[in-house]
Order: structure tokens, then C-alpha cells, then sequence
């Protein structure tokens, strides 16, 4: 089948996602400046959420770009992905409202881990169904970024429950990793 539909469907999950984490940014009771300094933690959560899920429809979008068919193993492994990736307004507005606590942090880091494992599932679908010769496996090969990545969320995890602010790096780190393009797909495309 073609692709247009899963690339709808994924598109309007991450929106939705993206909705409801705003959605938890409460209003403050006051009116001054200062009536905004509790809200910071649930903010820079909301912030650093919203670039991982901002990464992961960018780097979708260029995966499907390479693509033109997908079949039901997947459609499957997509939906694991977005399985995940709903958690996160969650495991945001958690960590955000107890202002970064161990656990909540650890959480984070777990659900963003699991997302990036699931995401990895979803290519090597696509590799079986089009092949390692295909442009998109022309385009991967070595994705060291990708695993490194898991390795950085595998680090941050249990640190979490010791240094909360040391896997908050972490994990920003990882974000700022993903912000720099991966341009490999459109080079492969363009070729």
C-alpha cells in the first residue's frame, strides 16, 4: 500500500500530541512576572519536549521520503513508535509539576529511550520491506548518531536517581545531537 496514509495518520498523532502537552501550561493566578517562576519547570519540560517530538516528526517526514510502500509489519512498528512518543506529554507534565524529581526525570529518560528504540525498529522494517540496496538503506547506513543517542538515554536513566540535573544534560545533549539535520536522506534523494 502506499505511504500517504501512515505519513497522514503519524502527522496527526504528533499534532495531537504536541496539543495536549500545551495544554498543560496552567494559566498563573497572578498578574506580575513573578507569578510565572513556578510554571518554569513545567515550561522548560513543555520546551524540551517539544524538540524531541519536533525531531522525531522531522526525521519521519525524511524517512517517508525515501520511501514509496509500506506494509502491515510497518504500519505495526509505526504505531509502536507512536505509542511512545504519547506517553511523552505525560512523563513532560510530570517531571515539569514535581520539578524534576528523580523518578519523574528517570521516567523521562525511559519513555524517550523506548521511543528512540521503537523508532529503530521502524526503519529496519522499512530496510526489510525495500531493501538494504533501496535509497533509504543506501541512505542509513551506520546511523552511529542513532546509537549513540540510546547509549546517552541508557547512561542518563539510572543517573538520574542520583543526579537529576546531570540527566537533564543528558538528555538535552541528545536534543541538541538530533537538532543538527540529518541530511544523509535528502543527499541520497538529490544523488
Amino acid at each position: 500500500m502506499k505511504k500517504n496514509r501512515l505519513e497522514a495518520f503519524s502527522d496527526g498523532v504528533i499534532a495531537i500530541i504536541i496539543t495536549i502537552m500545551v495544554l498543560e501550561l496552567r494559566v498563573p493566578h497572578g498578574s506580575d512576572l513573578h507569578a510565572l517562576t513556578p510554571l518554569l519547570p513545567v515550561f522548560l519540560s513543555y520546551v524540551l519536549s517539544f524538540i524531541f517530538l519536533g525531531i522525531y516528526w522531522s526525521n519521519h517526514h525524511h524517512l517517508l521520503q525515501a520511501v514509496q510502500h509500506v506494509d502491515g509489519r510497518i504500519l505495526w512498528a509505526n504505531l509502536h513508535l507512536l505509542f511512545w512518543l504519547s506517553l511523552i506529554p505525560f512523563v513532560t507534565a510530570w517531571m515539569g509539576e514535581n520539578h524534576f524529581a528523580r523518578e519523574p526525570v528517570a521516567l523521562y529518560g525511559t519513555v524517550m529511550l523506548f521511543a528512540g528504540i521503537a523508532y529503530f525498529i521502524l526503519v529496519r522494517a522499512f530496510l526489510s520491506h525495500h531493501g538494504r540496496d533501496s535509497v533509504l538503506g543506501t541512505a542509513i547506513r551506520g546511523d552511529f548518531k542513532g546509537k549513540i543517542s540510546m547509549v546517552i538515554l541508557l547512561v542518563a536513566i539510572p543517573l538520574a536517581l542520583v543526579k537529576w540535573w546531570l540527566a537533564c544534560a543528558l538528555y538535552i545533549l541528545v536534543a541538541i545531537m538530533w537538532l543538527v539535520p540529518d541530511r544523509r536522506i535528502e543527499r541520497t534523494l538529490t544523488e
